[in-house]
């Protein structure tokens, strides 16, 4: 049986306040509250600035057993250097990330739009990461979406990221024992409210990539606006697993 991971990107987002997290709980807590309900999480702030290990520590100490980070690879290794010399900074991001043990989950390298199509490139930098599967790929260019690039994943054992957004539609590739699908809003990024029609649009496809071999799927939810993201993934939570509990008592 495939484990289904559904949670939101990120989880630290003031706006939720009153519409996801409780008005009355400390906001110093919200990871707390957020792990009643979701059992991973996906961290985009490593992507823009660099944490110390302190930090890693600190969230792999807060998490319950069980719980799942996915982080984020820095944008310096994807969309400044472009993939091109990035062993060094790839293996010190990897040993920050190792901080977090068990609870560590998966690496998100989200490809610029603008890196050219270049499989040796890509390769070179997954055989970089202490273990490339425990690598998800998400490419923002069609250039990318080759049967070249699948066998690469295969051959590394590095999972593909398909990604919903207003330039991008969902894909059933499963290039590893992970599959890993990420929700930006249909429609708007980051603002798109999904249905309950497209909602089970995505349990079918989670559930396809399952019956593909793949034992852990992963979902996010990257719509933060007025609480949509908790909203819809706690949905799609019902929809693959059943009625969410209530929270409990941390």
């Amino acid at each position: 049986m495939a484990e289904f991971l559904i949670g939101t990107s990120g989880w630290n987002y003031p706006h939720w306040e009153g519409l996801f997290y409780p008005e009355d709980w400390p906001k110093r807590r919200w990871l707390e509250y957020y792990a009643t309900r979701f059992r991973t999480v996906e961290i985009n702030a490593t992507f823009y600035r660099t944490f110390r290990d302190e930090t890693y520590r600190a969230w792999c100490e807060r998490a319950p057993e069980g719980f799942r980070y996915v982080l984020k690879a820095p944008r310096y290794i994807t969309h400044r250097l472009y993939l091109v010399g990035a062993e060094e900074p790839i293996q010190r991001f990897w040993g920050q990330a190792s901080l977090l043990g068990e609870r560590l989950g998966l690496i998100l390298l989200q490809l610029a739009p603008s890196t050219p199509y270049e499989p040796d490139r890509l390769r070179r930098a997954l055989l970089a990461f202490g273990e490339p599967r425990r690598v998800a790929v998400e490419f923002r260019h069609s250039r990318w979406l080759t049967d070249e690039t699948r066998e690469l994943l295969r051959e590394v054992g590095a999972a593909f990221c398909t990604a919903d957004s207003p330039r991008s539609r969902l894909s059933d590739w499963v290039t590893s024992s992970v599959a890993y699908i990420r929700l930006h809003g249909r429609k708007r990024w980051y603002a798109h409210n999904y249905t309950d029609e497209e909602l089970a649009e995505v349990a079918a496809l989670a559930r396809r990539m399952a019956a593909q071999k793949a034992s852990e799927v992963y979902v996010f939810f990257n719509n933060d606006l007025e609480g949509y993201a908790p909203r819809n993934a706690l949905t799609l939570r019902t929809m693959l697993e059943g009625t969410p509990s209530a929270p409990a008592a941390v």
